[in-house]
């Protein structure tokens, strides 16, 4: 019998490793973003009927400093989304919309019309919750 719980308690353990390993790897690179968007959605149509959204999101943070004076922090964050997502951006959203995004934060380089390397970090969202009105 101890011999079967020995087996059984190494089992679960054996599980609960496996099951927080998954839970990691799910959340490697997983950006969660709630925020206001700043400017109308731009949208592109590309190529072979693929569409493309860009935004921008606003996240506020207050905090008190010592003094016990309130400050209020605002981040904003270059939102990429593409296909469907990027259809319901374009059909739901509008500047001021409150929004919960859900994707993961790339980077990348590009030329300028001068010719100068240019550096853009953005959150490309693959799920997009209607958050306000």
């Amino acid at each position: 019998m101890s011999g079967l719980t020995t087996d059984l308690i190494s089992s679960r353990q054996k599980q609960f490793y496996i099951n927080h390993l998954n839970f990691l790897q799910a959340m490697r690179n997983k950006v969660f973003l709630i925020g206001h968007v700043g400017q109308e959605p731009e949208i592109k149509n590309l190529e072979g009927g693929k569409k493309v959204a860009n935004i921008t999101i606003a996240t506020n943070e207050v905090y008190y400093k010592d003094n016990g004076d309130r400050v209020e922090q605002t981040e904003w964050h270059r939102v990429s989304a593409w296909g469907k997502t990027a259809e319901i951006i374009e059909k739901y959203v509008t500047k001021g919309k409150e929004i919960a995004i859900e994707g993961k934060l790339t980077h990348r380089t590009y030329e300028d019309k001068n010719g100068e390397k240019r550096y853009v970090t953005e959150v490309v969202a693959n799920e997009l919750l209607l958050i306000g009105k």
